[in-house]
């Protein structure tokens, strides 16, 4: 089959590569046994689409899985920093950014360890067949889960692979107040205002924000159950603002159905269907627009909640419980962005140094 005809079918956990073949076969298989580890749908897609590259590649090239070595790993690494050709639609080429010098430093670990993955499980279905990824130092730290239980302090680390991207590691950026104000007065109505303070003043993802159900929200108590990434749970409060949105869209706007999820497409044929990750897109990407805020994603929307609890003086470890974040570290990054803590801490430091050299 050509690599033009190689093609990722299904949703989600059920995402499949649609071609004939061995590799196929095998790639199918890791992600079904990626699926039944409960790995979430999104993941499982993501894979999908990273193994599909991987195998237009391999025919590219000429090559199989089997023939796969470090040399050809190295090869295919080189060619995600390739510099991709410009949108169709734009006869400019931006000199800043990574449009200009391949994939993205993420996307490229992502794919790299979607194959790691893959030859591991190959490995483990039959041990004559060694993983060809090559592996580098151990980890500087292992996994939550890892760590815990009565012999957590018998774990090593695991060795990591060599073949890498370094990643930049960016503090995350919120938005101000004036383009709160311009984003929120955008929104038209109930539902969208509801999913944009829950994002803002509870600090929940998009996924945890369509996850949603109406069980899950206690108006009257101020409280949510929320499902994060892993399917961890936390209760997470609802601003009284917020709270009154969700009344109000569940009283007059939500039109009747019989799904469980909160928030619902309210018109066209697919009214009264739960709303999908396209969809809030496709919301935000409109009030982004006519908003004029061009950095309103719903991501940032999370991290102004993040960014205000620094500032107000919280607690790492509630920001890492209120964020549903996995390491503290994640929680520390919005430490830095608190310009208030900053400020006083360098003021306090000056104090003492101009204290220190008056008493000399």
């Amino acid at each position: 089959m050509a690599a033009s005809e190689l093609r990722v079918t299904g949703k989600g956990a059920e995402s499949r590569i649609a071609a004939a073949g061995a590799d196929a076969e095998l790639c199918n298989d890791f992600l079904a046994y990626v699926a039944d580890r409960r790995y979430s749908p999104a993941s499982v897609r993501a894979y999908a689409f990273d193994l599909l590259h991987f195998l237009r590649w391999l025919e590219a090239e000429e090559l199989c899985l089997d023939d796969v070595g470090a040399d050809a790993l190295v090869r295919y690494l080189a060619a995600c920093r390739k510099p991709r050709r410009p949108v169709a639609r734009s006869n400019v080429v931006p000199l800043r950014g990574d449009r200009n010098v391949g994939l993205a430093p993420a996307t490229i670990n992502r794919r790299l360890a979607a194959i790691s993955g893959l030859f591991s499980f190959r490995e483990l279905r039959d041990p004559s067949l060694l993983n060809p990824v090559p592996r580098g130092p151990a980890a500087r730290r292992s996994a939550r889960g890892a760590r815990s239980g009565l012999l957590g302090h018998l774990d090593r680390p695991k060795p990591r692979s060599m073949l890498r991207v370094k990643e930049p590691r960016r503090l995350p950026r919120g938005l101000d107040r004036a383009e709160i104000t311009a984003l929120f007065a955008s929104f038209l109505s109930d539902r969208d205002r509801a999913i944009a303070g829950l994002m803002l003043f509870s600090g929940l993802r998009s996924a945890e924000v369509l996850g949603l159900c109406v069980r899950d929200v206690d108006v009257g108590g101020g409280w949510t159950r929320v499902v994060g990434k892993g399917d961890k749970e936390r209760r997470v409060p609802i601003d009284p603002d917020v709270a009154s949105l969700i009344q109000s869209y569940l009283l007059a706007e939500r039109p009747e159905t019989s799904s469980r999820a909160l928030f619902v497409v309210m018109k066209g044929p697919h009214r009264g269907q739960p709303l999908t990750s396209a969809g809030l897109r496709r919301v935000f990407r409109y009030h982004r627009e006519r908003s004029g805020v061009a950095a309103g994603h719903p991501h940032a929307l999370r991290h102004s909640f993040g960014t205000a609890l620094a500032e107000a003086g919280t607690d790492l470890a509630v920001i890492q419980a209120l964020m549903g974040h996995d390491h503290v570290d994640s929680s520390a990054a919005y430490i830095h962005l608190a310009p208030t803590h900053l400020r006083a801490a360098y003021d306090a430091a000056r104090a003492r140094q101009r204290a220190l050299e008056e008493s000399r």
